[in-house]
């Protein structure tokens, strides 16, 4: 079995950030790694190239899969930040109704720039991250 494409490693979050060629683009990064840090609690780790977690939890699937995932995270992408672990939580939904302007993907929200959500919502959505995703998952470890 293939182990997981993206994994926590050892290179500096910093460094990704520092890498943002676009001035805004760089900032809202960096306001987004002291947001996540600040409501975790968790120190920023890189996981594959481009994506900063906080917090992991260990996964199994029935079919026997399983591996380690980041509890929230994000990827600052050109297009937009993006985030991962908000969606689980049995608030979710209220939430990001109320977050601001964000579309949603399978398992993440895209927000384009940080001042077009309330910091206060997404500090809330990432204060109740997920664990394991309902139903997805036949046991924690």
């Amino acid at each position: 079995m293939a182990a997981p494409k993206t994994q926590q490693n050892d290179e500096d979050p910093h460094a990704l950030i520092d890498a943002i060629e676009d001035a805004r683009e760089r900032e809202d990064a960096a306001r987004l790694l002291c947001l996540m840090g600040d409501a975790t609690g968790e120190p920023p780790r890189r996981w594959g190239p481009t994506m900063i977690g906080f917090g992991s939890f260990h996964y199994r699937y029935a079919s026997g899969r399983e591996g380690d995932s980041m509890k929230v995270g994000f990827a600052p992408r050109k297009t937009a930040l993006t985030l991962y672990g908000l969606q689980g939580d049995a608030r979710s939904e209220e939430l990001l109704s109320v977050l601001g302007k964000h579309t949603l993907g399978k398992g993440c929200a895209y927000i384009e720039r940080l001042d077009d959500v309330d910091i206060e919502v997404l500090r809330n959505l990432v204060r109740h991250p997920r664990a394991e995703a309902e139903g997805s998952l036949d046991s924690p470890s």
